[in-house]
């Protein structure tokens, strides 16, 4: 236990000094199995590693997902979920910044991705909310925290890195995210009126739509509709009828999404060739960083498991006759504590290889485990100082100060507390539907 410790020291003392987590994982990995082994068993068990991650077919469904979401962006579509929604709710107080949390959460279900959603909706709607003069905190803020819904609702790169760490089934993973993805648009809403109803000239109502210009607005959205449908519907069976008979493996669900982002970005002759080759470079960029933390992970999950660490947790949990609910409620405390300093990818990678197998053992489903870990890293992409969705959001906008956008923040990760403590209460939340399945 002590080794798997130091260790675990050794890593965050790393990534603080600004060593990529990849390295700093591989490194400390690498080291503490050749102490735990030999230089052999190390040297074996990375080549290992390596070679398994590049032949195996399962993983890519990470790089479509990936071209999925950035044909996506290069589509257009943000500005017409942004539009359809404006058309519904812009003529309330706050209704912008309303309308702005809900794009976010349509442009998350085919983007998958946080930081693409907060970078994408920063330029549709900061714009407008401030050609009505919305105050800057309450502006920031809602595309801010919209951004984390990326995470969430399927489908999720984040989720899909969790179900290879883990081999927890990616499909329930996805389905398990829509009603905690609802919940988190809603407690997003309450959080956009209470800043309104404690200042109302933050957020002044816009221009009434009638019912012909809603439906126009809604118009623009059938692509969206018809890419989510394509995958989740295909994901789980939804398409498995005469004459389609479709049903996909998540591999072939992220194909599906990809191709079919690539024909509607055509179809808007919003894709030229230097597009094309763009996506798929920064696809390959993005993938192969990813690819990288993975192996490192994996390296130093295999050391941290060859030290015994996990069954040493265990062992103090029994030996302390700790409650499991104990044991949750300091793991979630350590994830917030990390959050503070860390990004989500980087705490997600460090602590899973530890604490899922503690929380497996002590009877907690995987899957739920997996929703409450996406839930508490959506916290930590708002929260100070790291919050790297504010600093995406502030690299963007520019004009706008780190600290205006924290402070604007603050009733959203209040209420993504709420909405994790309704998780912890109530499990099937997060369980029902892939109960159903």
């Amino acid at each position: 236990m002590i080794e798997g410790m130091i260790g675990f020291a050794c890593v965050l003392a790393l990534v603080l000094v600004r060593v990529p987590i990849a390295f700093a994982m591989g490194l400390v990995g690498m080291i503490g199995y050749t102490l735990e082994s030999s230089y052999r068993g190390a040297i074996s068990m990375v080549a290992r590693l390596i070679i398994d991650t590049a032949q195996d077919y399962g993983l890519s469904v990470v790089p479509l997902f990936i071209l999925m979401g950035l044909f996506v962006n290069k589509g257009g579509i943000s500005r017409e979920l942004y539009a359809a929604a404006n058309a519904f709710m812009g003529h309330f107080k706050g209704g912008l910044a309303m309308a702005t949390i809900v794009a976010c959460g349509g442009f998350a279900a085919i983007s998958g991705s946080s930081l693409a959603t907060a970078a994408t909706m920063s330029k549709v709607a900061m714009p407008e909310m401030r050609r009505f003069n919305y105050d800057d905190r309450l502006s920031t803020a809602s595309i801010a925290a919209g951004g984390t819904l990326g995470i969430l609702i399927p489908p999720s790169v984040i989720l899909v890195i969790y179900g290879l760490l883990t081999e927890t089934s990616i499909g329930k993973l996805f389905i398990a995210g829509v009603i905690p993805g609802m919940l988190g648009i809603l407690f997003y809403l309450l959080a956009v009126r209470w800043s309104v109803w404690r200042n109302p000239a933050s957020g002044p109502a816009g221009p009434r739509t009638d019912w012909a210009g809603r439906v126009s607005a809604l118009k623009g959205v059938w692509a969206v509709m018809l890419l989510f449908f394509l995958v989740i519907g295909g994901l789980y069976g939804v398409l498995d009828f005469y004459p389609l008979n479709l049903t996909f493996s998540p591999t072939e669900a992220a194909g599906m999404g990809a191709m079919g982002a690539f024909v509607i970005a055509l179809a808007r002759r919003r894709l030229s060739f230097k597009d094309t080759l763009e996506v798929l470079k920064d696809t390959a960029i993005t993938a192969a960083s990813l690819f990288a933390v993975l192996i490192g992970a994996w390296i130093f999950s295999n050391f941290v498991n060859r030290a015994g660490l996990p069954e040493a947790l265990l062992a103090l949990v029994t030996d302390n006759n700790l409650s499991p609910w104990m044991v949750m409620a300091v793991i979630l405390v350590i994830y917030i504590a990390l959050g503070c300093v860390f990004e989500s990818l980087s705490m997600l990678l460090l602590t899973v290889p530890i604490f899922y197998p503690l929380v497996t053992s002590l009877g907690f489903d995987p899957v739920w485990f997996g929703i409450i870990v996406v839930v508490v890293t959506e916290i930590s992409l708002i929260t100070p100082p790291v919050g790297l969705n504010v600093f995406v959001l502030k690299g963007v906008v520019g004009d706008v100060s780190t600290g205006t956008i924290f402070r604007g923040v603050t009733p959203f990760w209040v209420m993504d507390i709420l909405r994790l403590a309704l998780l912890l209460a109530i499990p099937a939340l997060a369980l029902y539907l892939p109960s159903q399945m």
